[in-house]
């Protein structure tokens, strides 16, 4: 078959790979003018790695992510330093990367609050069963069972941060159970970043035979009668046998606008949060403990969800001496963040930087950097199982694989990879 694959993220180039090898002729669509999708990175002329522009990490238990390095031979590549995470309470930060340290963490008080927390995560890591789960809030469950105190202090602040006030109470225990249960506390990266695994990737699949066109965002896909697809960019209109899209749920609306009214309806009703992300360059360490992930709960005043030191999770040596920090926060797509310009987002968002060192002085910041988007958290609400698009489109011959299908599980490359792959086998299983 002659297939189209729209996007150059890490789901869409996996999916290339599978239909290459099973040797189908692939050529990938790309708006952009870079591969990678939203784990592609930057990089500074004096720098040796590249940077995500939206922090990225591999967890050990990335099956697929890791299972697909291996088949590449990259397995060499692949790195696991063990930074420290940490969380606020009462003005100050404490170690939260493993079990015992959080069942330590003071803000959890003695006895029976720290044995239902332990219990509760005990159960949710060993549970498979998560479909029981999908039909309760977060916020019902974990006050339940984990108690009202425990859920305040330690769950409300992320799903908050994750979801904001407008869906934190409707996000659905699935979803937690997910995060619980997939991650760990060892964090890997691609030597080079992640930028330099996405470009490696891109030249294998040229190598394979299939065509990668950057720049150029496809403006409509038509269905034929007798079969087949109709693709329209700016190098004009070609005929595909199949074609996937791997964007987000409105662009694929967009794109194929002639979808039955039910499938395009679901589209549009799906729910995210969008992420806006300042990466600062600082002439000296921020943290003075070397701590690299800080959870900050909005309702201390943090004017975003998350401080990452990524220069005390690999050397700044890598990064020309540089030490980098990532603010980052999930928010509503009509929030300030989204238009405010970057120097004005930049004066917001220092003052936070004294909380983590109070010797921090502004003249530290030798440059910043500001990357958007509006589709970077699906919000799944109660048996949000029964919502997700199927990959294979009422339209013959049209897929689609994003991580809005990826749940219960979270978004990420490992996922991307997961799905893009089903994505080529359910293709294929299609023509049979």
């Amino acid at each position: 078959m002659n297939i189209a694959v729209l996007g150059a993220g890490i789901g869409g180039m996996a999916a290339a790979y599978d239909l290459i090898k099973a040797g189908h002729q692939v050529t990938i669509y790309e708006a952009e003018d870079y591969v990678g999708g939203l784990a592609a990175g930057f990089k500074e002329p004096h720098w040796d790695w590249s940077l995500e522009r939206y922090y990225h990490h591999w967890f050990a238990s990335d099956r697929h992510m890791l299972g697909l390095i291996r088949e590449l031979g990259w397995q060499d590549k692949v790195i696991f330093p063990r930074p420290y995470t940490v969380m606020y309470h009462n003005g100050r930060f404490y170690p939260l990367d493993s079990v015992m340290k959080a069942i330590l963490f003071p803000g959890l008080g003695f006895g029976v609050r720290k044995a239902r927390f332990g219990l509760v995560t005990l159960y949710l890591r060993l549970s498979n069963n998560w479909k029981a789960l999908e039909q309760y809030t977060v916020d019902q469950w974990m006050r339940k069972w984990g108690g009202d105190q425990n859920y305040e202090m330690m769950w409300k602040p992320l799903v908050v941060g994750k979801f904001g006030e407008k869906y934190a109470k409707e996000v659905n225990m699935a979803w937690m159970w997910a995060r619980l249960k997939a991650r760990t506390t060892r964090l890997g990266t691609f030597q080079g970043g992640f930028q330099a695994f996405a470009d490696r990737f891109a030249d294998k699949l040229k190598s394979m035979g299939v065509t990668i066109n950057l720049s150029t965002p496809v403006s409509s896909l038509i269905p034929f009668s007798e079969g087949g697809i109709s693709l329209a960019s700016g190098q004009g209109a070609q005929r595909f046998d199949q074609a996937l899209v791997t964007s987000s749920p409105a662009i694929l609306a967009r794109l194929a606008p002639q979808l039955p009214t039910q499938y395009l309806q679901g589209l549009l009703e799906l729910k995210s949060m969008g992420a806006v992300v300042m990466v600062a360059a600082l002439s000296r360490q921020l943290s003075r403990e070397g701590y690299y992930w800080y959870n900050l709960p909005k309702s201390a005043g943090f004017p975003f969800l998350a401080l990452v030191e990524h220069t005390n999770y690999l050397p700044p040596e890598h990064y020309g001496g540089d030490h980098l920090i990532y603010m980052g926060d999930y928010l509503n797509t009509d929030h300030e963040y989204f238009e405010l310009p970057q120097d004005e987002l930049l004066k917001r968002f220092m003052p936070s930087l004294s909380r983590i060192n109070p010797d921090f002085n502004p003249d530290w910041v030798r440059k910043s950097w500001l990357w958007r988007t509006r589709y970077a958290q699906p919000v799944p609400f109660a048996n949000h199982s029964q919502n997700i698009p199927s990959i294979d489109t009422p339209i013959s011959g049209l897929f689609f694989a994003s991580m809005s299908q990826v749940y219960p599980w979270d978004r990420g490359t490992n996922f991307a990879v997961e799905i893009g792959r089903r994505a080529a086998r359910i293709m294929m299983d299609s023509k049979k």
